[in-house]
């Protein structure tokens, strides 16, 4: 038996096709026993076609998704701080209305005199908050204890008016509740901090306020009612109630409360995002926050992007950090791999310090915030913000 076990054949069992007698039969080594075998040698290696090319299951997450448009942003000049010009007389305050409706008018605001100091109104902000944490000292002025009041009272009708009782996921009635209630206070509640030449203001500013917390009708909420709170913040500074040195102020502790209401409500009513990119979106809701918490972080010992990933360094930093608490945020309402619900915000983490994620995230504001029509055809233009 064992001796039948070794025996092996030594030519091929179907006999090669007849060629010609004066051909010599070809032998090569039989790789079991070394002896002589008529089956046809391998083919030489250089004869054997090359290993297909690698492609990866997944593909791997990119900072944006691959088009010359994302080139343009990372070439882009980095927006530049400017001044905000206050009023004089004679005051033409008028109701705001909507003017964007094509690219050519986005194109059209974003290189007016307006858009620029919008913008430059933007990037002021996140200077003024540079290197500071949310519990440093601060300039409080009248104007900057009035506008937390007003959002503290928003915060204490949530807790007033309970979610109503539904089936659907998102878009709970109860908000529209809250934000009648908004509208029906907006005015006066403009009137506690507008000094009495300007309460004739009310006209133009309301209307930025009443859009800074979401949609009634289609209960969401977005990158666009963020853009609003900045525009009323922007029609503020253009009045001269808030001053430069109100900026700091402004960012630690307006901001900051205002974000502690949006979340609110997001969570409370269940907004649904408007206009989310998904997975290639910064936020589902928020993109300011990630502007001025990177600038906070610009030249810190210790924390770089990375640290995101360091769940310690969240638990004890978010409080003081908004773009930690943004992150911390993302990460409690989203589950799952954070590299695969959150790319973008991931591969920004790779960046080697916070000065490059600032200045990036500013020009993506810039393209992908105030450059997009589906965004901004609901901004509004009046005579502080001019349609020029």
């Amino acid at each position: 038996m064992e001796s039948e076990s070794r025996q092996h054949d030594h030519s091929p069992k179907t006999p090669p096709a007849s060629t010609s007698t004066t051909a010599s039969t070809t032998t090569s080594c039989c790789a079991k026993c070394g002896g002589p075998t008529t089956f046809a040698p391998p083919p030489p290696y250089s004869d054997i076609s090359p290993p297909p090319t690698y492609r990866p299951i997944r593909a791997p997450a990119v900072n944006l998704p691959p088009n010359n448009h994302s080139q343009a942003i990372i070439l882009a000049p980095v927006p530049q701080s400017q001044k905000v010009p206050t009023i004089s007389l004679p005051y033409k305050f008028q109701i705001p209305c909507k003017r964007i409706q094509t690219p050519d008018d986005i194109n059209h605001f974003i290189e007016s005199d307006s858009g620029k100091n919008f913008l430059g109104f933007v990037v002021a902000l996140s200077e003024s908050i540079r290197g500071h944490k949310i519990s440093d000292q601060y300039h409080e002025s009248q104007t900057i204890r009035t506008l937390l009041s007003i959002i503290d009272e928003l915060i204490q009708w949530i807790d007033m008016i309970p979610p109503a009782e539904q089936s659907s996921r998102y878009g709970n009635v109860s908000y529209r509740t809250w934000h009648s209630q908004l509208t029906e206070n907006s005015d006066t509640i403009m009137l506690r901090f507008l000094p009495d030449e300007l309460q004739a203001a009310t006209v133009e500013i309301v209307p930025y306020f009443n859009d800074s917390f979401g949609n009634s009708s289609r209960i969401d909420y977005g990158t666009g009612h963020e853009t609003n709170f900045a525009a009323w913040l922007y029609c503020l500074a253009r009045l001269g109630v808030i001053k430069e040195e109100d900026y700091q102020a402004v960012v630690s502790r307006v901001f900051v409360k205002y974000l502690e209401l949006m979340r609110k409500l997001q969570l409370v009513y269940s907004l649904e995002p408007a206009g989310s990119h998904g997975v290639w979106g910064l936020d589902d809701y928020h993109f300011l926050p990630f502007i001025f918490g990177s600038s906070q972080l610009i030249d810190h010992k210790y924390m770089k992007p990375k640290s995101i990933h360091n769940q310690d360094i969240l638990e004890n930093f978010s409080n003081e950090y908004m773009y930690l608490s943004c992150i911390a945020f993302v990460k409690k309402v989203k589950k799952g791999l954070f590299a695969e619900h959150s790319p973008l915000l991931d591969d920004i983490s790779g960046v080697p310090n916070w000065n490059k994620v600032n200045s990036g995230l500013l020009k993506m504001y810039k393209a992908e915030v105030l450059g997009k029509v589906p965004i901004m055809q609901h901004f509004l233009f009046g005579w502080l913000i001019r349609w020029e």
